[in-house]
């Protein structure tokens, strides 16, 4: 530590050792970790100027990423520190000064039954094609569930993997598979075109770290219609949410072609949601999972995308999908998380509270909150 303020080497260990998963970096506020989803500060550090924030991005980028930085005022990057772990980052400019969100990445991958996978994603991951979604809010595990993933496949198939990611995250070591990661800014220009290059390479999976316009969607139906498995994620909250996110990004008279396609090639839609468990040990992620089942698919094509949350709890038991809220029912009935918990996640709090309280599963923390009006919750 030098003048009251550790160093990048000695913030990232701290955030390590402590369990957290993200380091924020602001002038005019000492360094926070991220730990079991709340921001706190790393004790011993004294409040930042902008030069100290500059001093420690400046350490773990260089010189052209540096131009970039200050050309662009914005830049993904990532890092390994050996020993540790490796990082994912952002730095970025607010308000005319430096700032920067670090996110600790783990050196070893996790295992589907390390991360609580339901056992129907590990079967529905060894599909031969298809297109596979994992969505989720910002920060709630898309990524390491992904690497899980790809990772199992890894370990089960001789395959040709290609991820194409922003940055490249969690570094992949060649089981039974061959696995070429690629780089959005170092490797290829964007997903797009890694994504249509990748079709040239011979591969059997692709994975596309964001599906973020029309070009990579379109690009993405089409590998999935042609022999190849792709995994792509979505910002989104759940599987209607996703589908009519992917219908969005087209124009009105392009829709119907783009959901017969998606109607045909869809494997399934995994939903996450982090949270914390009842027992203060970090979190776990709870999924709602819908699978493209004869009925699913029958919605899409008839664009009754408002009617698949209903399809998925109607099926849930025959094909293992779930909804949100039967996973959330589950969990609070394991006690593995709070009643409270399940509610502020849900969707659709005032039927899982129904759920609860039939089963004896409500505490009277939980029934305030829920009874609360829309909006009110934490004010």
């Amino acid at each position: 530590m030098e003048d009251g303020l550790m160093s990048m080497p000695e913030l990232l260990q701290a955030l390590y050792e402590k369990g957290a998963s993200d380091l924020h970096l602001k002038v005019g506020r000492p360094p926070m970790m991220r730990r079991q989803g709340d921001l706190v500060p790393i004790e011993g550090n004294r409040v930042m100027e902008a030069a100290d924030v500059e001093k420690l991005i400046h350490g773990v980028i260089n010189t052209d990423q540096r131009a970039r930085l200050e050309a662009e005022r914005e830049l993904d990057f990532s890092f390994s520190i050996a020993g540790l772990a490796r990082f994912r980052a952002n730095a970025f400019f607010q308000k005319g000064l430096p700032g920067a969100v670090l996110r600790l990445i783990p050196a070893l991958i996790p295992t589907p039954e390390e991360l609580g996978l339901p056992e129907v994603i590990k079967e529905l991951s060894l599909k031969k094609q298809g297109l596979f979604l994992v969505t989720g809010p910002t920060g709630s595990g898309k990524t390491t569930t992904l690497a899980a993933i790809i990772d199992h496949i890894n370990s089960h198939v001789p395959a040709h993997i290609i991820t194409l990611e922003d940055p490249i995250e969690f570094v992949y070591q060649d089981k039974m598979a061959v696995i070429n990661q690629r780089e959005v800014g170092s490797d290829t220009r964007d997903f797009a075109q890694g994504l249509r290059r990748a079709l040239r390479q011979d591969p059997n999976v692709i994975l596309v770290g964001e599906m973020r316009d029309a070009e990579t969607i379109t690009t993405a139906l089409s590998a999935a219609e042609t022999g190849h498995l792709v995994f792509g994620t979505l910002h989104t909250n759940d599987a209607k949410q996703s589908v009519d996110r992917i219908l969005d990004t087209y124009p009105p008279a392009a829709q119907n072609q783009v959901r017969m396609q998606l109607a045909k090639c869809l494997v399934a839609v995994v939903s996450q949601r982090l949270l914390k468990r009842a027992d203060g040990q970090g979190r776990l992620a709870v999924h709602e999972i819908m699978i493209n089942t004869p009925t699913v698919q029958k919605l899409i094509e008839d664009d009754k995308i408002a009617a698949l949350g209903r399809a998925i709890e109607d099926s849930s038991s025959f094909y293992k999908m779930q909804s949100l809220n039967q996973a959330l029912f589950r969990q609070v009935k394991a006690k593995t998380i709070t009643a409270d918990e399940a509610l502020a996640a849900s969707r659709n709090p005032n039927d899982l509270k129904i759920q609860l309280q039939t089963q004896g599963l409500m505490d009277s923390k939980a029934e305030a909150a829920v009874s609360l009006p829309p909006g009110s919750r934490g004010a």
